[in-house]
């Protein structure tokens, strides 16, 4: 299966608590919900266009439990289909999963999920967990990003990309805008990270030139 990482970004990055003032209130978070004035039926048709490839769930704690308070409750036989998918919990502590085919992650993160990621199937799919991006970003386990970025400027709260995260490179394949001005980003892994410099040419014109490795 191929891994694709989904996730709400403000455009200073942050991340916390986009859907409602109790998500995370982590840090004294007090400006959760951010999105919603955002939400409109294009927003959810790029969403559920993603959801609709997915095979299975991987989700870190914090983000399974809003989604299993939640998702329960939605008896739309379209809507949800979330309830019947496998979900992997990444937590570092013994829990109960009371969410329907839920399953508990155990012993190395990266080893789990590259066997998950050997199974038959389309996507499993991340979902917010913004600690576990991280997690699966040193180990180069995410194969496609797909980032919807918000016209707010939330200015504090926990950001999708903390310093630590590790270099790469990513090809954007997909752009799509809404209404209300969100823009949906689809990246695919590209590798490390090339680095070069601007320089003069003969000719006169400036050129860039890209360092060897």
């Amino acid at each position: 299966m191929k891994l694709t990482v989904t996730t709400f970004v403000s455009l200073d990055g942050v991340m916390q608590s986009p859907g409602g003032p109790e998500e995370d209130r982590s840090n004294d978070f007090d400006l959760g919900g951010w999105l919603v004035p955002y939400a409109d039926e294009d927003m959810g048709a790029i969403v559920g266009g993603w959801f609709a490839g997915a095979d299975a769930l991987l989700l870190g704690r914090r983000t399974y439990d809003i989604m299993a308070a939640y998702w329960p409750d939605v008896t739309d036989p379209e809507e949800g289909k979330i309830n019947v998918l496998p979900k992997y919990v990444a937590s570092r502590s013994p829990r109960t999963l009371t969410w329907q085919n839920s399953h508990l992650l155990e012993g190395d993160l990266a080893t789990a999920v590259t066997e998950l990621k050997s199974r038959p199937g389309r996507e499993l799919q991340v979902h917010g967990s913004g600690r576990l991006i991280e997690s699966l970003l040193r180990s180069e386990l995410v194969d496609e990003l797909r980032l919807l970025t918000y016209p707010v400027i939330v200015g504090k709260g926990q950001r999708l990309f903390e310093t630590g995260t590790s270099p790469a490179a990513w090809r954007l394949t997909d752009v799509k805008s809404t209404g209300n001005g969100v823009i949906a980003h689809t990246y695919q892994y590209a590798g490390k990270p090339a680095i070069g410099t601007f320089e003069v040419g003969a000719d006169g014109k400036e050129q860039n030139v890209l360092a060897a490795g």
